[in-house]
């Protein structure tokens, strides 16, 4: 018999809560399954079985428990192989005792009845019935045989037409209703650290707007040959990414925090980026952002954000950035003013691009214009930072080959002046 224990999200946090066990009690598990979720006001972390056996759970999903406290244990003289047995026992009786006697041809394989008259209503693809037949499966087998049913399956269900998914159940007119849950501790952390940032520091937004049309032809141009070389997309976020980078190189104080009577202002930029999760906004970090390419934005990013949606992100990974990049825009809005991210001093919000008309060289044209937002710490930086560090995104997401420069005009840089 084996315990598993609730592991240490990090320093300084005592209790978690059980949020998901993705298995029954008395079910076998095999050795390295991922039994279970646990959730703590900084991070997701997967509990793992440590051998196969079969489980007793002793903590119930919701339940808030201390760390290093017995989740569950395992009886090791149970194994996933022992539950195989009988069905290779079975298999030569069943066909001992199908063949006809006095005669040595093989008996034949009854055919199953595919879709029974229980699960008439079911839908089977052509596809899949053609491969139940040739497999001898009924409906019975197929459902049996899913071990649980995951969110992505009840919401395809769910998101079906009531004409096409009947089980949906008709609402009555003029019925009232409201669901109500537990909040999560990601979710109260979360709130109170947006409460406590409106009431300790004197936030203030100011707005630019920037023409994406420079951006836009260089990824339409060279998408291609990126995916080619780097094995993965071009995105906006790497262009906004590497300019804030250089954009904190001229005005450091937007990088600065305080820290009790003191200003600490890093000569690096660790760069958070805000990820919606199905667990709520999660922000991992970037390290040294200034020192690398698009391409290694773009690797480190999607490998962040796949890390924080499937809670397999660690707290090291979301914590220690210095500046903060979100992007309402996926979510279609125009304008926003962010909030900062404690202890954090500043953070830039990205939005929607619209194609509406502005005046170019002194005639009005049709560009890509996106809204930024950058919302700053008063406190230690001024309207002149601020609004000079909002203008220098600007004028490097139009000229992205100023990044290359560290942000200088390259004519400019030729001629020495």
């Amino acid at each position: 018999m084996i315990e598993i224990k609730i592991p240490t999200p990090g320093e300084s946090i005592s209790e978690v809560e059980m949020a998901t066990w993705f298995v029954a009690n008395g079910d076998i598990v095999e050795k390295d399954q991922e039994i279970a979720e646990i959730e703590s006001d900084k991070a997701t972390l997967t509990l793992v079985a440590d051998e196969g056996g079969k489980i007793q759970i002793l903590v119930q999903e919701g339940e808030t428990v201390a760390v290093g406290s017995v989740a569950c244990t395992i009886d090791t003289s149970f194994s996933a192989a022992a539950k195989e047995a009988p069905k290779t026992e079975e298999a030569p009786k069943e066909k001992e005792a199908a063949a006809a006697p006095g005669t040595n041809e093989e008996p034949a394989k009854e055919s199953k009845t595919v879709v029974t008259e229980s699960y008439k209503d079911v839908k089977v693809s052509p596809v899949a019935r053609k491969l139940m037949e040739e497999y001898h499966l009924s409906m019975e087998d197929v459902l049996s045989g899913l071990h649980r049913l995951s969110k992505k399956d009840i919401q395809a269900v769910a998101d079906l037409p009531r004409e096409v998914n009947p089980f949906l159940p008709v609402r009555a007119a003029g019925v009232r209703s409201a669901e109500r849950k537990k909040m999560s501790n990601l979710r109260k952390k979360l709130s109170q650290r947006l409460v406590s940032v409106k009431n300790e520091t004197a936030m203030l937004t100011t707005f630019n707007e920037v023409d994406m049309s420079e951006v836009i032809a260089l990824r339409k141009k060279y998408q291609k040959n990126f995916v080619e070389k780097h094995d993965i997309k071009l995105g906006f976020m790497s262009f906004f990414t590497k300019a804030a980078t250089e954009a904190l190189k001229e005005y450091p104080m937007v990088n600065s925090m305080i820290d009790g009577e003191e200003i600490v202002t890093p000569d690096y930029a660790d760069i958070a980026i805000a990820v919606q999760t199905p667990k709520g906004l999660m922000v991992p970090v970037i390290r040294n952002a200034e020192a690398m390419g698009l391409a290694e934005i773009e690797k480190k990013l999607m490998e962040l954000a796949n890390k924080a949606r499937t809670g397999k992100i660690s707290l090291d990974e979301m914590t220690g950035g210095t500046f903060t990049i979100t992007n309402g825009g996926v979510f279609g809005s125009l304008l926003s003013t962010p909030i900062i991210n404690p202890p954090q001093s500043g953070i830039l919000g990205m939005h929607n691009i619209v194609e509406r008309p502005v005046a170019v060289n002194g005639k009005v044209e049709i560009r890509p214009m996106m809204y930024i937002a950058l919302s700053y710490d008063h406190r230690i930086i001024d309207g002149k930072d601020s609004v000079s560090f909002l203008v220098k995104i600007k004028e490097l997401i139009e000229n992205p080959q100023k990044m290359l420069l560290a942000g200088y005009d390259p004519e400019r840089l030729l001629l020495d002046l």
